[in-house]
């Protein structure tokens, strides 16, 4: 992933979900993702 999907999907979740980018920072590439895929799907879906 490169850094500006990155930055990317954490604006979206900070923006839906509400989490912190503080919070987000240590998190893996992987774990952004999954969290960013399932955000989307249940924002998307209501």
């Amino acid at each position: 992933m490169s850094r500006k999907e990155r930055e990317n999907m954490i604006r979206y979740i900070e923006m839906v979900k509400g989490l912190e980018k503080q919070t987000m920072s240590h998190m893996t590439d992987q774990d952004i993702e999954y969290i960013y895929e399932t955000t989307y799907m249940r924002h998307e879906s209501e």
